[in-house]
This record gives structure tokens, C-alpha cells and sequence, in this order.
């Protein structure tokens, strides 16, 4: 009895070792840095519109080619960015890809995502710390000075095309000073327009309060008030949407696509526009290619995640200029419409 007292205690002591050990990855020879199923999140600002949505389905090609799982969510606002890291931190993501709603809210969402423990890469618009870009932090996204200098330099073809007398030209350019790629998009273009003999007081900036359709509709009809004496317009804007704003106002002051020319960016937002039997002022657009953004960005977290690779810190891409006579054949080769 006396030695199965003893016994007892010692035989205790090792099932709790041998638990222990067979929990512990290390002692049992693997590793936790390369999970065997990755799953990443992919959050948008505005999943509604169709670049993030176009977005989604390169994010989703990237998946299916890697063996991947992507969550794909929206985030409209900073409260629902953050509470929605803490989501997919149990929903068991190890990182996301993420066009923040506000470029402000850079450093709160990394802080965010050091506490989950989730590697982040962004798309589309870089966070921001203290007025500058936050360039530490993986980026994807369009050449906003090159593509805006393609978008004005495109007009300023037409232009000259069209034999236009510069007394009767106005540039309207639909700004947001607020959001710094946007900002940067259009002051390239306004550069490019300059350099190409538009004088500065032929340029027009008309500020949008909110970044869509309605909003540069209102822009664009306080200058055309403004501005009532002029015969004929180049229309720029940071997007499809912006210069899609500019033309229902001007088609609502009389002008048509022999007196008014419109270059957006993105190019996924205006073709049902582009694919109107009746021409309208939108001439074309600067595609960024959504898809190709997606995949990239999800490829670059995976990798990172799945090697401990990080991405660089820095990938940009440039646009295309696509029209009604084009834009089938470009978009199917992006696949972006079948």
C-alpha cells in the first residue's frame, strides 16, 4: 500500500507532462509560422461600387490559384474598420487587405492590427500619420501622378483634335483636396494641361462636398453658373464618378460630346455609359485594373503570411485609356465583362 501511495503521485506528474507536451508545437517538432490554411480578409471603404466589387473578384482568382480563404467585407466608417479587425481575428484571419474609409485612420488600425497579431496590406488609398503617407506599411495601388498626368494630357489631345478656339474653353476640374490621392491625381492632370498651353485662368477647380455622382453634380453646376459664358468644356475629376457628375450637369445646361470632352479614372464605373447607342460628353477613362489591384494585394498578404516573405512596400500601376470604341475588347482581356 505504501508503494502505490507513492505511486499515485509520480503516474499524476507524468499524464500532466505528456498533456502539456502534446500541446506544446515546439516540443512536438512543428512549427506555427506557416499555417496550413490561410484565410485573409479584404475590407472596402464602399463595397457597393463596382471597383471594389471588381476588386473581390481578382481577390477571389487569387484564392482559387493559391488555396486560399478571402472574407470579403465592407467598412464604411472608422468604428466599423476596427470592430471588424476584431472580427476577423476570431473568424481566425491571419491579415487583411483594406481601402480604409479614412486615410487618418492609418495608425489606429495598425495598432489594431499589431494587438491581433495580423499583417496588413493597403490598396487603393495609403494611410496616413501626422499630414504624411505612412510608407512602412505595404502598398498597392494606381500611379496617381502618372495616370492623372495620362488623363490630362488625353484631353488636351482632344483638344487640339477638335480645333477648339482657347477663348471659349474652360477646363472644369472637379476636386477633393481632402483625400491626398485624389488630390494628386488631379493636380497631375491640371499640370499636364498647362504644359500642353491650357493657360491657368482657363482652369476651373470646382470642389465636391462628397465623393460621388451627386456630389460632382453640384460642383459642376455652381461653376457652370459661374461661368456662363463659356461654349465648350474638358471635364477631369479623381474618378468615373467625379466626371460622370460633370457631365449630367453640363448635359443639363445643353452641352454634348461635340461641346464638351470628359476623361475619368478607374474606368469600371462608367461603362454603361460607354455602352449608350447615343455618344455623351464622357469620352473615356483612365482604367486602373481593379481586378489585376485585387489580386495582386491578395497574392503579396498570402505569400507573406504563408512564406514570411514581407511584399514590398511599394507596387503601382498605370492606366489605359479606354472609349467607346475600345473598351469591350480591353475590359474582356482584364476580365472585367465577359
Amino acid at each position: 500500500m505504501k508503494s502505490l501511495r507513492f505511486l499515485l503521485p509520480v503516474l499524476a506528474l507524468g499524464l500532466i507532462a505528456g498533456c502539456s507536451k502534446k500541446s506544446d508545437p515546439a516540443a512536438s517538432g512543428s512549427t506555427a509560422a506557416a499555417p496550413d490554411k490561410v484565410k485573409i480578409a479584404f475590407l472596402v471603404k464602399q463595397p457597393e461600387e463596382p471597383w471594389f466589387q471588381y476588386e473581390w473578384k481578382g481577390a477571389d482568382k487569387a484564392a482559387a490559384q493559391y488555396g486560399f480563404e478571402v472574407m470579403k467585407l465592407g467598412v464604411p466608417d472608422g468604428e466599423k474598420t476596427l470592430s471588424t479587425i476584431d472580427t476577423i481575428a476570431v473568424a481566425g484571419a491571419q491579415g487583411f487587405v483594406i481601402c480604409t474609409p479614412d486615410v487618418r485612420l492609418g495608425p489606429a488600425i495598425m495598432n489594431k492590427a499589431k494587438q491581433k497579431g495580423l499583417k496588413v496590406v493597403t490598396v487603393d488609398d495609403q494611410f496616413v500619420k501626422d499630414g504624411k503617407f505612412m510608407t512602412e506599411v505595404p502598398y498597392v495601388g494606381m500611379s496617381a501622378s502618372r495616370i492623372g498626368r495620362k488623363q490630362g494630357e488625353t484631353l488636351a489631345a482632344e483638344f487640339k483634335k477638335r480645333g477648339w478656339a482657347l477663348e471659349e474653353t474652360g477646363v472644369c476640374a472637379i476636386t477633393f483636396e481632402e483625400l491626398d490621392t485624389a488630390r494628386e491625381r488631379t493636380d497631375n492632370s491640371i499640370a499636364a494641361l498647362k504644359d500642353a498651353g491650357i493657360p491657368a485662368e482657363r482652369i476651373f477647380k470646382a470642389p465636391q462636398k462628397t465623393t460621388d455622382i451627386p456630389g460632382a453634380f453640384d460642383a459642376a453646376s455652381i461653376l457652370l453658373t459661374q461661368q456662363s459664358s463659356i461654349k465648350r468644356w474638358l471635364i477631369l475629376g479623381m474618378n468615373d464618378n467625379a466626371v460622370l457628375g460633370a457631365v449630367r450637369a453640363m448635359e443639363g445646361r445643353g452641352f454634348t460630346h461635340e461641346t464638351a470632352v470628359g476623361v475619368g479614372i478607374n474606368g469600371t464605373d462608367c461603362i454603361d455609359e460607354l455602352r449608350k447607342t447615343k455618344p455623351t460628353p464622357f469620352f473615356g477613362s483612365m482604367l486602373a485594373s481593379a481586378p489585376q489591384e485585387g489580386f495582386a494585394a491578395s497574392e503579396m498578404l498570402y505569400k507573406w503570411i504563408k512564406d514570411g516573405t514581407p511584399p514590398p512596400l511599394d507596387t503601382r500601376t498605370e492606366g489605359i485609356l479606354i472609349t467607346r470604341e475600345n473598351f469591350q475588347e480591353i475590359l474582356k482581356r482584364e476580365g472585367i465583362i465577359d
